[in-house]
């Protein structure tokens, strides 16, 4: 009968380390059941689960190993597996897959602590923990620092809706992002990404900056208020409001538009979703010429909004076509995946307002960003202490890849 043992490596990293070890394997014909491999600050953590042929000398093989790490410095720990011990190892592949990602400006080891504690509370096993964003200098933090570390745990979740909502109230306590997400096929497989305007891809509402400069800020403002107590619906709100803007000279929109603050986060996220062959709209309550602006600046495919009417260089105080509201932008978002062909399985919608709801209820991945308490409460994930980039954790993509990926590619000599 074969046997099982594990060896665990561990020592200042340098290259040729696995080479050398495996090579000794390779000449034993020994197989490789398992293999891991982390560096932590120039810190080497080697770990194989082998199978010595049967009628092996495994003191000769082992031996052989001790000399090679004690030769390069390392540490070297041989461990007997028991053949149940194994078999209940192979069993737990069966086992479900999670993801559980952190998001925050800092990332302190109260966080992990808590988060972990859920987790182990839960059952779950720790498969593997990474490190998504980049190195962080001693100095400190600023607005713009970005951290997010990935757990990859196992196990069977009786209820999935009470671990997602014990790791919401966690981040809510301690004002940080989790994420929680099954680690199906799909997470690595989305092809469409469709995002709401405004206050998600510019930190603005194009309407009330429209209502300034027709000097109809506060009635607009009341009505807005209006809809958030539920008095109104949203066509209803959103005819009174562009009603107000009538009169308003066109030239004032290219000025609103070239002034509009784009979020923390987008231009980097949809340069890196496009280099990845991602599909990208904005599907948006607000306006058409702003939407457009926004696909030249960013590079967006599709956009749908509402097309302000204008005549003789001024706004009418109407909309033409059909108002996108949030049943529009759902359907909309199925329009869009069944045309490019995709599941919406592999769909990400991403939106701040209760009008988002409908279509990130029906998306892969529906994620409230920055959002209100109602939409944060209903949506599969939530962004609120990074800028839209952090979506880029969600989809297991480290800053190391995405900056690869958006680096200018080398001329051929």
């Amino acid at each position: 009968m074969n046997e099982v043992i594990m060896i665990n490596i561990a020592g200042d990293d340098r290259p040729g380390v696995t080479s050398s070890i495996t090579g000794i394997l390779a000449d034993h014909d020994v197989a490789v059941l398992d293999i891991g491999q982390a560096v932590i600050h120039d810190t080497l953590s080697l770990g194989l689960l082998v199978s010595l042929p049967a009628g092996t000398e495994a003191a000769s093989i082992l031996k052989d190993i001790l000399f090679r790490c004690h030769e390069m410095a390392l540490q070297v720990r041989f461990l007997p597996v028991a053949a149940d011990s194994y078999q209940q190892w192979v069993a737990g592949q069966g086992k479900q897959r999670h993801i559980v990602t952190l998001l925050a400006r800092k990332i302190s080891a109260r966080h992990i602590a808590h988060v972990t504690e859920i987790v182990s509370r839960y059952g779950l096993n720790i498969d593997r923990i990474d490190r998504l964003s980049g190195r962080v200098p001693l100095e400190g933090v600023d607005e713009q620092s970005k951290a997010s570390v990935e757990l990859s745990v196992r196990g069977n979740l009786a209820d999935a809706s009470d671990f997602r909502r014990e790791l919401l109230q966690l981040a809510s306590e301690m004002d940080i992002d989790i994420a929680y997400q099954e680690d199906s096929m799909f997470r690595r497989t989305r092809r469409l990404v469709a995002f709401d305007m405004d206050s998600t891809l510019i930190e603005a509402e194009v309407i009330d900056e429209l209502a300034r400069a027709a000097g109809v800020g506060e009635q607009v403002a009341e009505i807005t208020e209006r809809a958030m107590r539920g008095e109104i619906d949203f066509k209803e709100s959103f005819a009174a409001r562009v009603a107000l803007l009538k009169g308003l000279d066109e030239s004032v929109l290219e000025g609103i538009a070239d002034s509009l603050p784009i979020t923390e986060g987008a231009e980097r996220l949809v340069s890196t979703l496009k280099q990845l062959g991602y599909k990208t709209a904005i599907l948006s309550g607000g306006f058409t010429y702003f939407g457009h602006y926004l696909q030249r600046r960013l590079g967006i495919d599709y956009v749908y909004a509402n097309e302000l009417a204008i005549e003789n260089d001024r706004v009418t105080g109407e909309v033409s076509g059909v108002v996108v509201d949030g049943q529009r932008k759902a359907e909309l978002l199925r329009e869009i995946a069944r045309s490019e062909g995709i599941d919406m399985e592999q769909v990400i919608a991403v939106g701040d307002g209760a009008n988002d709801l409908p279509m990130l209820s029906i998306a892969g991945l529906g994620i409230a960003f920055r959002a209100k308490p109602i939409v944060r409460e209903n949506a599969k994930q939530s962004i609120s202490t990074l800028g839209l980039d952090g979506i880029l954790y969600l989809l297991g993509i480290s800053d190391r890849l995405s900056s690869a990926s958006t680096q200018p590619k080398a001329a051929n000599s």
